[in-house]
């Protein structure tokens, strides 16, 4: 570890090469792919105005989220049935394999995210659901 150094992820300079799922767009900051990070994948995420992401679930990793800006909401459970919402300030945490859609309930505002995820990035995308199932959704 001796010759392992801090390392800065300037503004613009993000790895954008990572796990994507529809409409939620992941950067990230640190990760094994652009820094020495062997155990954490933190970085962010945004979803336009009234956009949502696939079903998706990130395999063994734990997940954790705080809204930087906007109004989210996170559907989960049978057919995406119950759900959570969440405003600037709020932090989520996300089990491991539970499939999940993140929303941006905003038609107007965009929704970024900051995300921290152990021990990497995975992104295991699921069969699309029609938005009209996902309760109280609509894109702008």
């Amino acid at each position: 570890m001796a010759d392992v150094k801090p390392v800065v992820t300037r503004s613009g300079e993000e790895e954008r090469g990572t796990g994507q799922s529809g409409g939620a767009v992941r950067i990230s900051g640190v990760s094994a792919q652009h820094t020495p990070a062997t155990r954490i994948w933190f970085g962010q995420v945004s979803n336009e105005p009234g956009y949502r992401s696939l079903p998706h679930h990130h395999g063994e990793a734990e997940t954790g989220g705080y809204v930087l800006r906007g109004s989210a909401r996170i559907y989960w459970g049978e057919d995406y049935s119950e759900y959570l919402d969440m405003r600037q300030g709020d932090w989520v945490f996300v089990p491991p394999f539970m499939p999940h859609v993140e929303a941006n309930m905003s038609t107007t505002e965009e929704l970024v995210w900051l995300t921290a995820r152990t021990p990497e990035n995975i992104v295991v995308n699921l069969e699309d659901v029609p938005d009209e199932s996902l309760a109280g959704y609509r894109r702008a």
